[in-house]
């Protein structure tokens, strides 16, 4: 007999069904015991009479397989439930649980809840983050295969940094040392004058900061994109809106579900995102909530009061940052005048999810710029070298996968929002 899934019961009402999962929690009665089996798609209710069978000693989480016939009846679950004609174990649970996930909440500290990961995805609030992450990204995919983007696959092992800085992981390349890569930047970026002119990618990006922060992982999943033929960095932020609101409408249309087991109401985009200038937040930071020493860019607190001021006298829970300074800025970045940048950061809810902006697509402007930043040209030539040979004017942006998901699910701890983290201290599971 077919496997059905739970989701898809409701069409064989008074048939005889198969059910495969776990056994998420037993009630047993004088009569009757009740017990609730789970699969990817939902839970239902199995009732199995106790003269007929004793199912008194298969734990909780055990993997199961039940037939029986389904009929209406009402349960806080679903408006049917299974009579159970037979029931095989396929694989039982052999320790107590280290854990209890059959809970409405999960109970235990971030540590234990990430020492025992796997067990507890299988919680259903802690489940459905990765369900709404999953949705995030394929959002990303299909809304830029719709706008004529290309996917592309970049290598994450790189001679040099993108960033031009020090926070890199250091690898053993057979004869040669190599790193890890902090962005598929430059790869981005030749992949536009390579004729393609519109890619992305969403993939694995790698930071060895000494950081160990609630809003930081050192490795964590970019959505990153780049488009040729722009006039400046508005055409990405404008690109930008467009996505998130795609994005939104997404998990309206399909998270629906999984919205409602997290209690969540996500945001809205109802018209264009706000933009200030940096300088401007700068002021504004100054003038409202006497916050003075900032300089080059914001820290935590900065960006949370600028985002309560967006929310309370803009009217949005979205702020673009322009304009950021040259010194603080990546080489590649398109200066404007000599102190600023064509420059973005994307805010939301008090955090940085994007970061964006125009390209130098001039050669000779950047390898100017490469040794204003105090590196060495001769160092990034496979980089470069692209730019002798045509490149159009273009920009691009990045995404922190896990930050968007954590600030639209309102979770404190970007942990969370990774299934298996890479931070400070942890290397396993």
């Amino acid at each position: 007999m077919k496997r059905t899934t739970i989701e898809n019961l409701n069409d064989y009402i008074g048939e005889k069904v198969l059910i495969k999962g776990w056994l998420h929690r037993v009630r047993k009665l004088k009569a009757i015991t009740f017990l609730i089996l789970r699969d990817r798609t939902g839970m239902v209710q199995c009732v199995v009479e106790n003269s007929f069978m004793d199912i008194s000693s298969i734990k909780l989480e055990s993997v199961i397989s039940i037939e029986g016939i389904l009929k209406e009846g009402s349960n806080t679950l679903n408006p049917f439930e299974i009579m159970v004609q037979s029931l095989e174990i396929i694989n039982e649970v052999h320790e107590e649980l280290p854990i209890e996930i059959n809970k409405k909440q999960l109970e235990v500290n971030l540590d234990t809840m990430l020492n025992n990961r796997v067990l507890s995805l299988r919680q259903e609030k802690k489940n459905s983050i990765f369900k709404i992450q999953g949705l995030i990204a394929q959002g990303f995919r299909e809304f830029l295969i719709n706008e004529g983007f290309t996917e592309i696959f970049t290598p994450k092992i790189v001679a040099e940094g993108a960033e031009g800085g020090t926070d890199m992981f250091e690898v053993k390349y057979f004869e040669n040392k190599a790193y890890l890569a902090q962005s598929p930047q430059f790869y981005k970026q030749m992949m536009v004058g390579a004729g393609y002119e519109r890619v992305f990618e969403v993939g694995a990006v790698y930071r060895a900061e000494q950081h160990n922060t609630n809003r930081h992982l050192n490795e964590y999943v970019s959505m990153d994109f780049e488009m040729g033929f722009i006039d400046n960095e508005e055409d990405i932020m404008i690109m930008e809106e467009r996505l998130l609101k795609y994005i939104l409408e997404k998990l309206e249309d399909q998270g629906e579900k999984h919205l409602k087991t997290l209690e969540i109401s996500l945001p809205k985009i109802n018209s264009n995102i706000p933009r200030l200038k940096f300088s401007e937040a700068l002021e504004i930071l100054r003038n409202e909530y006497s916050k003075t020493e900032l300089e080059g860019d914001l820290d935590p607190e900065g960006e949370k009061l600028i985002c309560k001021y967006a929310k309370e006298k803009l009217g949005s829970e979205f702020l673009f940052l322009t304009h950021y300074p040259r010194r603080k800025r990546p080489m590649y970045t398109m200066p404007c005048g000599e102190e600023e940048t064509h420059s973005f950061d994307l805010l939301f809810r008090g955090l940085e999810i994007t970061t964006g902006g125009q390209r130098i697509h001039n050669y000779a402007m950047l390898l100017e710029n490469i040794r204003y930043k105090g590196l060495s040209p001769e160092n990034y030539e496979g980089y470069t070298n692209t730019f002798k040979y045509g490149m159009p004017p273009h920009g691009g942006l990045a995404i922190g996968l896990e930050r968007l998901t954590a600030q639209l699910l309102g979770l404190a701890n970007v942990r969370e929002t990774s299934l298996f983290p890479r931070d400070r201290t942890r290397l396993i599971p």
